[in-house]
């Protein structure tokens, strides 16, 4: 496989440097529009992480496996993104083949589409669509607490392409020649949880429903939202966006969740539920500078999430489980700790306050198609914070490189300082076609 993906690496250089080597003809029929579209990238993503082998995810991972103090990790990765038009109806697909090795775990190879779905268009403001689809709510950048028909964004990595669900929808949308109100959009959903359809939603055998209305409102962009049905909760969202000046914009997103069910382990591994109404939110701002500097700041408070005390607690009894495994082999304790692990306590960003900085700049010394950035995630309530710098560049057409490096710093017993790996060095290579 590390053949391979030297091969594919070196192939996306030719190809580049064949491309840019081309001369440049004109023909009518590249800017006719065509009645399809096949497009994508290839991408070879090799990752090595620096292992923390006193950290609870560490020993609840990683226990029973063999690894030093690194772990190489490759990755790749074919997207296709294509879609075909006809008259009133399109189709769109988006379809990922995904391939990942590492030193931890088995070779894994998956080929999933992302969306796939049919849409009409019977009139210039009415579309309908079915099929698996993501619908893209919420104004946070980082985080998203009023998507409620989509998955989660990864903080870290937030434009990342996220899989959708299956779902039937609508998009009703009216324009206004005059008053403060300019436009105003309706998007009812619906989304059914059924056998293997959409069965990662939540509880199954129901059919739920939801709906977004949106406004133009005195050059404010306003949304409402709500979720109902049975697989979750019933959660009532609502998000706003203004450009305050040309270079400064403002935004916030709010969820009220009705009756949550939030699942606990204390150190001694008695598990317990807690229901009540939380809120969550983001407020955020992103601002250009005069020298072409982007800063993405915002503040996330997530009443679903764990306290500080409440996730020390589960590190505890994880802690308790690797020692009786390194003492007698019994690994149940452990096996116990993992049911109350995914999508819980080992969720992105679990606790209940952070902050989220971006600084990114555009082409720094006229080096063209070149942007340097730095994330930094802060977690308030522990005081533990990931720091990631990133180099992008396009030295060709086509071809995009990205190197990352991560950081993650905090105490024994912090959601940052508890990661399997504190530290990692990432390479991306991406062919678009």
């Amino acid at each position: 496989m590390k053949t391979l993906f030297s091969a594919l690496f070196l192939f996306c250089l030719f190809m580049g440097v064949a491309k840019a080597g081309q001369e440049y003809a004109f023909s009518l029929s590249e800017i006719e529009k065509k009645p399809y579209h096949v497009g994508g990238y290839l991408e070879f993503r090799p990752v090595l992480f620096g292992v923390d082998k006193n950290a609870s995810f560490y020993k609840l991972n990683l226990f029973n496996k063999n690894v030093g103090d690194t772990i190489l990790e490759y990755n790749g990765k074919l997207w296709i993104d294509a879609n075909v038009q006809k008259g009133i109806a399109g189709f769109y697909l988006q379809l990922n083949t995904y391939y990942q090795q590492s030193d931890a775990v088995a070779a894994t190879f998956e080929t999933k589409p992302y969306q796939a779905y049919l849409s009409l268009k019977p009139s210039s403001s009415l579309t309908i669509d079915t099929g698996k689809k993501m619908s893209k709510w919420g104004k946070g950048y980082a985080w998203n607490p009023a998507a409620f028909v989509d998955r989660p964004k990864d903080p870290d990595d937030p434009e990342l392409a996220l899989e959708g669900y299956v779902i039937a929808s609508a998009d009703y949308i009216k324009s206004f020649a005059s008053g403060p109100l300019k436009t105003f959009s309706f998007t009812p959903v619906v989304l059914p949880e059924y056998g293997d359809i959409n069965d990662d939603f939540g509880e199954t055998d129901h059919l739920n429903v939801a709906a977004k209305a949106y406004f133009l409102l005195y050059d404010t962009d306003i949304d409402f939202m709500f979720l109902a049905g049975g697989s979750k909760t019933v959660r009532y969202g609502f998000d706003f966006s203004r450009n305050i000046g040309a270079n400064l914009e403002v935004h916030g997103e709010f969820a009220l969740v009705k009756q949550f069910k939030k699942t606990l382990i204390d150190a001694d591994g008695n598990v317990s539920q807690k229901t009540y109404d939380t809120v969550n939110y983001v407020l955020g701002t992103r601002y250009l500078s005069t020298l072409n500097t982007t800063y993405i700041f915002e503040y996330y408070h997530q009443g679903a999430g764990f306290s500080s005390d409440e996730m020390s607690d589960y590190f505890s009894f994880v802690d308790k489980g690797y020692n009786a495994f390194l003492s007698s082999g019994d690994t149940r304790v452990l096996a116990k700790a993992a049911t109350v692990t995914q999508g819980n306590y080992g969720r992105f960003t679990p606790e209940t306050d952070y902050l989220y900085l971006r600084v990114s700049q555009q082409e720094p010394f006229d080096i063209l198609y070149f942007t340097p950035s730095l994330t930094w995630i802060y977690n308030l309530s522990d005081r533990s914070f990931s720091i990631t710098p990133e180099l992008l560049y396009s030295p060709i057409t086509n071809l995009e490189l990205r190197l990352r490096t991560g950081f993650l710093v905090g105490s024994r017993g912090s959601e940052f300082g508890e990661k399997q790996a504190d530290c990692r060095l990432e390479f991306r290579v991406r062919y678009y076609f």
